[in-house]
């Protein structure tokens, strides 16, 4: 009998929590390989970043009583997930799941996610994949809280991991985004959204004495969020407060029709 293998990584780094409360869930379904990255690396998109060594670093977890190998990989999520297809796992994985993120992803900036961008990476590699985020306090985006709870996140990870595990997705569903509210419950009712156009974190410039001074361009919650359409990611975790489930594509084409939208162009967009 045929036991499903896992691929799971994620942005946050090995030793997140989130990681951990996830590898747990998921190695109910079947025997899960962890392949994440050594360090911190949220915000790198689907990157493959030329900077990162690629060093390949085994090492000994306890999970749930029992000691694990799993693999901290000096890259960006996506190279995680690449390390671990060519190199690591012994056979071809049946699903690739990134998460559990410390922090949502929602709206028109998920392409900033890193666990959004691993299970891209798979999906482009033809893989089935499955990103999970759970909504945090901003302070906690960064660092390994112990007061974040992850288990009805982990609930749901488990959920439609092994939905994907027995059957499979449509054509053109290429990764399942799953987003957790932060007050869920495993009996929490989910559905079905469609991306959000509005940007659910806005870039902002920090304060500095001057150029030189080193300072990244933080985020803050855009004030707007709780005013979006329905049906959307965002409506469904900040107004109504249920997991939202989004089917995402690699095509990312217009749905414009293409032929008129041709006519339109070459007539100068009158």
């Amino acid at each position: 009998m045929h036991t499903p293998q896992i691929l799971l990584t994620n942005d946050d780094g090995i030793q997140s929590p989130g990681l951990w409360a996830a590898a747990k869930a998921l190695s109910a379904l079947g025997f899960v390989h962890v392949v994440a990255p050594r360090e911190q690396f949220s915000g790198a998109g689907r990157s493959l970043p030329t900077t990162t060594d690629g060093r390949i670093s085994p090492r000994q977890m306890t999970v749930d009583g029992q000691a694990w190998t799993v693999y901290a990989v000096g890259g960006s999520p996506a190279q995680a997930v690449l390390h671990g297809l060519l190199e690591i796992l012994p056979e071809r994985p049946d699903l690739v799941v990134s998460g559990i993120n410390f922090g949502e992803n929602v709206g028109n900036g998920i392409t900033i996610s890193g666990t959004v961008g691993a299970a891209l990476e798979a999906a482009a590699l033809g893989f089935p994949a499955l990103a999970v985020s759970l909504e945090t306090d901003p302070q906690h985006h960064y660092h390994f809280s112990d007061q974040v709870d992850f288990a009805a996140a982990a609930h749901f990870t488990a959920l439609f991991a092994g939905r994907m595990l027995h059957g499979s997705l449509p054509f053109d569903v290429d990764v399942l985004k799953v987003d957790v509210p932060c007050d869920a419950a495993p009996a929490t009712p989910w559905k079905v959204t469609r991306l959000s156009r509005l940007s659910y974190f806005l870039p902002s410039p920090q304060a500095r004495a001057g150029w030189d001074d080193p300072k990244p361009v933080g985020y803050r919650a855009n004030p707007q969020a709780a005013s979006d359409q329905p049906g959307t990611d965002v409506y469904a975790l900040t107004v109504e407060r249920v997991v939202s489930v989004t089917p995402l594509s690699l095509d990312l084409t217009s749905r414009q029709p293409l032929e008129q939208f041709e006519q339109s162009l070459r007539s100068g967009l009158s």
